[in-house]
């Protein structure tokens, strides 16, 4: 065990640690936050996704330990006590999710896909000059989250709504 200080969703946390924990075991099985999903445990369904330092990540593929000192955001750092963050409210609003299994990684993923929208950068739809969030742009940055019950339509509408672009 190896001692690991993190802050999780503006909490602080000191934490003994496996070396083989990865940050999702250690988010939902000690620090008992359930909304950071397991789906398939390969990084390729993005049910895990979490925001560490301001950039998406697949918490099921990063080891716990490598996580020293970071800033660690999950679905439920999203929203500002019983106020929505703004992508959830346009979920809700959009009818973005069905079972709900992969929302919480959608949403976190979102968020950060507006950040990097906002900094400049570029994605294979745009290239070195991201000028407009269409819905192709949104699709493309989202490609690593995955929805089995389809609702990608709806999730695609969701983050152009919030990011200030609408059809």
């Amino acid at each position: 065990m190896y001692p690991l200080h993190l802050t999780v969703n503006g909490t602080a946390h000191d934490v003994e640690v496996d070396p083989r924990r990865t940050l999702l075991d250690l988010v939902r099985e000690t620090l008992n936050l359930k909304g950071p999903k397991k789906g398939c445990d390969h990084g390729q369904c993005g049910a895990c996704t979490m925001i560490v330092n301001g950039r998406r990540i697949n918490s099921c593929l990063s080891l716990a330990l490598t996580h020293e000192g970071d800033e660690v955001t999950t679905i439920e750092g999203l929203a500002d006590g019983k106020e929505l963050h703004p992508l959830q409210q346009a979920f809700v609003e959009k009818d973005a999710f069905q079972c709900g299994f992969c929302t919480s990684g959608q949403l976190c993923s979102a968020a950060a896909l507006i950040d990097e929208i906002k900094e400049g950068l570029p994605s294979v739809v745009t290239g070195d000059d991201p000028v407009e969030l269409s819905p192709e742009e949104v699709r493309e940055r989202m490609s690593g989250n995955l929805c089995r019950c389809g609702a990608y339509n709806n999730i695609v509408e969701a983050i152009r709504s919030v990011a200030g672009h609408q059809r």
